[in-house]
């Protein structure tokens, strides 16, 4: 599993990067976690509004930052 986070490294991003590790650490997922930092590429994506988050490519969660709990359903479905 790939998991993108896509934002410029703001306090928010930082945030959904950390509850990403959280909820792939309780999940025991084997997971690649990235961060996608380049404008183009987010906007070329079709994001918009920061951070986003990306599982396999397929954007997930847009302009919010969920928890580890709420990751962690979204993970698993």
């Amino acid at each position: 599993m790939r998991i993108e986070i896509l934002g410029t490294g703001c306090p928010k991003c930082q945030t959904l990067a950390e509850n990403a590790k959280a909820a792939v650490s309780v999940l025991e997922l084997d997971a690649e976690i990235v961060k996608v930092t380049d404008i183009a590429e987010i906007a070329e994506r079709g994001v918009m509004m920061t951070p986003a988050l990306a599982v396999d490519g397929e954007i997930k969660l847009v302009g919010k930052v969920a928890t580890a709990e709420e990751l962690k359903d979204l993970l698993t479905s």
